[in-house]
Parts: structure tokens; sequence; C-alpha cells
């Protein structure tokens, strides 16, 4: 018999939960039904331990965090419910395995607890994309353990690597489990939701529920990165593990329940495992190189030069040289650049000049590239791992001139802020940042600068290069 016996995948709506919604809850009455379906059919199971794979708790860039007390407890107050609270027994035994499981196949995981956390000025606790679930099982079953992981923006091989740690951590000490991957999919499904409406958000919520039901797993990696960044979703990382953890088996997943009155995607979902030969890592990544070298042989000459800045530095530890056979605009131009890293549509890191500081555009992207990986101060060192999973952009600035506040438009120029040695700059054509004031207030708070007082404007344009263009 399989020592995970059924996976999950569930939602964390607060408003669920009768004492926060206070009748909200019943406009998602099909939600409540598949969950207390989910809480019956673990009791049934009867785990020794149940693995919570969640995006709310104490989340590091760079590792997973496998809480790792005897204990833990977390309440809703946040929701302003304060009689409710949820608690658990951390299966330390399972931990330990896990962790040293992930230590052997170099997998970034770390154990946290109240001291760790103190550090970061964060509590030790359980989040609600943990207690929701919880909420629902303790109905009807509680002589469990728990494993409590907060996933982290790795690359989705790595955290389909966490879940196969996570499926040799039971077989080795013979433990029968159960896997729930809580998260939430689309937060853009309408306008009058609690985050901004894309027509992204109800295609991404199909697709992956569509390629789960139908067991496609390279569907599910492969799906448009434009559509899952405009979904805002927060349960795609916990999938990701999920699925490896399900590495070996047929997967094939039956929705018990999908809707969105909130403007969230609610999905619940239960997969069966059946065993087969075939492994899906491998395929994995070779689809992982073979898109890697597809956008890369697309690449613009400006983009084309910061990867192979990158790639030279990660391999020989040092700056590369300019090329000798480039354009003019490149090799003997000299101008302001700034080099952008984005990870799964996030910002991974940003460095730039607003004044040339070498003797060409060319010597700029070289350095600027090298420094936004390993010198942002706002981000971690990226790995040389991560390289795959970096999209590049680059911009070519034009030299600046004052301004009036009148005279920008935060969609076509940039803008840079002075007062006295204070200065802040501010690219153009940035998500969320639609208002001049908007802007502004974001380029003092770079320099430092009170709003209110006066300062100094200069609006400046740039030629955007990015990556596969």
């Amino acid at each position: 018999m399989e020592n995970i016996l059924r996976y999950y995948l569930m939602p964390h709506p607060p408003l669920i939960i009768p004492s926060v919604g206070k009748g909200q809850e019943r406009a998602i009455q099909n939600t409540i039904d598949a969950c207390n379906q989910v809480g019956e059919e673990i009791s049934n199971l009867k785990p020794e331990t149940i693995v919570l794979i969640t995006p709310h708790g104490t989340m590091f860039s760079d590792a997973l965090a496998i809480s790792n007390e005897e204990r833990i407890r977390g309440d809703f107050s946040q929701f302003k419910d304060f009689d409710t609270y949820i608690e658990g027994r951390i299966d330390k035994e399972f931990n330990e395995e896990l962790i040293n499981t992930c230590n052997v196949e170099n997998i970034p995981a770390v154990g946290i607890d109240s001291d760790i956390l103190r550090k970061f000025n964060r509590e030790y606790e359980l989040d609600h994309g943990a207690m929701i679930p919880m909420y629902f099982i303790n109905k009807y079953y509680k002589d469990y353990k728990i494993v409590h992981v907060t996933y982290a923006t790795l690359s989705d091989i790595e955290l389909y690597k966490f879940g196969m740690a996570i499926r040799k951590s039971a077989e080795n000490l013979n433990k029968k489990i159960v896997l729930i991957a809580s998260g939430d999919l689309s937060h853009r499904l309408s306008e009058d939701g609690p985050y901004e409406y894309s027509p992204e958000g109800s295609k991404f919520d199909k697709l992956l529920l569509y390629n789960l039901e139908k067991g496609n797993v390279l569907s599910v990696f492969n799906m448009d990165k434009y559509m899952v960044e405009c979904a805002g979703e927060c349960g795609l990382r916990s999938v990701f593990i999920m699925l490896g953890a399900m590495e070996g088996e047929e997967v094939k997943g039956k929705l018990l329940s999908y809707e969105g009155p909130f403007g969230v995607g609610y999905g619940v979902m239960a997969f069966n495992n059946e065993l087969k030969a075939q492994s899906n890592l491998q395929e994995l990544i070779n689809m992982k190189k073979e898109l890697y070298n597809k956008k890369i042989s697309n690449n613009n000459l400006y983009v084309k030069l910061a990867r192979e800045s990158l790639n030279h530095y990660y391999t020989y530890g040092h700056f590369m040289a300019k090329p000798s056979e480039l354009p003019k605009e490149l090799s003997k131009e000299k101008g302001g650049v700034f080099v952008s890293l984005k990870k799964f549509g996030n910002l991974r890191g940003c460095i730039g000049t607003f004044l040339p500081t070498t003797d060409s555009v060319a010597e700029e992207i070289i350095k600027n590239s090298v420094e936004a990986a390993i010198h942002d101060p706002r981000f971690p060192r990226v790995t040389e791992n991560e390289l795959l999973d970096i999209d590049i952009s680059v911009d070519i600035l034009s030299r600046p001139h004052k301004s009036t506040k009148e005279e920008l438009d935060p969609k076509k120029y940039g803008v840079i802020v002075m007062q006295g040695h204070k200065k802040g700059l501010l690219l153009p054509d940035l998500e969320g940042v639609d208002t001049v004031d908007y802007q502004l207030q974001i380029a003092c708070e770079k320099a430092n600068i009170n709003p209110l007082e006066e300062y100094e404007i200069e609006r400046f344009q740039v030629t955007r290069y990015k990556e596969g263009e």
C-alpha cells in the first residue's frame, strides 16, 4: 500500500469560517460541502500525519520553511474573530527525515521555530492557509500530527523535487500520510473583487483545473507566464510540490467543487494515486531547457549581452570583456542603463545608472546585469540554479531633462527627484504605477525625501528590450 494515502487541493478563504464570514459563507456552500467531504474522507483514511503546503506562513525567497516545534497554534484574530483557534502537534520525526532528505538532495529547506522567527519579527504560528483545511478535517478526525510547510519562491523544478523528498521521507519512515496543497486560484475573477480584474484569471483557473483532472503534468508546468502572472493566484507553487510528491504515479484529479463569487477562485480537488513506471522529472527538466533555449535564441542584442554577462560571471567569477563585434550603438555610444531581473513575474533584482559610468552601453549592460543579480540590497543573491527561471529586461535611458509635475506621464517618462544630495529614480511604465502622484511618491520614498517639501524633478525616456523579443 502507498505511504501517501491521498492528495487534495484545498482553498483557504477566511470567510468560510462562520465566525468570520457572518453569513457570507453561504455564498460558497459548494466549497463548504466539498471541504466537509475531504474531512470525512480523511477520517476514513486515518493518516498518522498530514502534510500541509501553504503560501501564507513565514515565506523565504531562498528556502522552504518547515515549522519545527512540538506544537503550533493559530487563530483568526486578523480577521476579527478572536475566539476561534486551531492547534496542531508537529511530527518532528517526519520533519527531521524531510530536512535530512532535502540536505542530501540539495533542496533548500530549513526548520523554523520561535527563536529563528523572532529575528525576522515574525510569530511562530499557524497561518490561515493551514488552519482552514485543518478546521474541516478536525470536524471528523483529530488523531494526527502535521508537517507545516510554507513554500518558497524557488524554481518549479526545485519545488517538484521537494515534493519528491516528502514522498521519499514517508517511504523511509513507512508512515501513512495525506498531503494537502493549500491555495486559492485567481484573485482577479471579477470587477467587484478585492483585486484588480484580469480576463486571464478565469482562463488560468479553467486551464489549471483541466490539466489536473486530465493528469497533464507537463502542461501545468508549461502554462503561459503572462496568464499566470495576471491571474494573481497563490496556489500554483503548492500544486508544483504536490505533483512532485506524486512522482511515479498516474495523476488523476476529481474536481469536488469550484466557485468564485467573491472574485477569488476556490477549487477543491481530490487525487487518486495509481502507480506507473514513467517519471515526469526528467521530462520536466528537458522541457525547461528546451523552453530556455528557445527563449534566448530569440533575444535581441541587448538582452543577449546581459544574459551572456550573467552566464560568464557565474561560470568564471569575473566580468566578461566587451565583445569585439557589436554594432555602434552598443560599442561606441554611452548612456545610462538599467537591467531588471524577474522570476515568475516578480522582481528579483534591478540595478542601473541614469548617466553613463563606463565607455559604452555594452559595458554598462555587462556591469549592471551582474550587479542586479548579486548586489541589489533588497534581495538575496541570485543563485546559478535560478538563471533558467530569470527573465531579463534592459532599459536604455535618454539623458534626463528638468521637468515640472505637469509634464510627467508615468507610462511615458521615468522620473528623478532631487533634494540636495538626496536623489531617487523610478523607471517608466511600471505595473501598478498609474498616476503622477504615485510615481513621485515612490521616487521620493527611494530618495528619503519628504514629498511635501520642495524638490527638483527631471524626466527621461527609456527604450526597453525584453527577453524573447
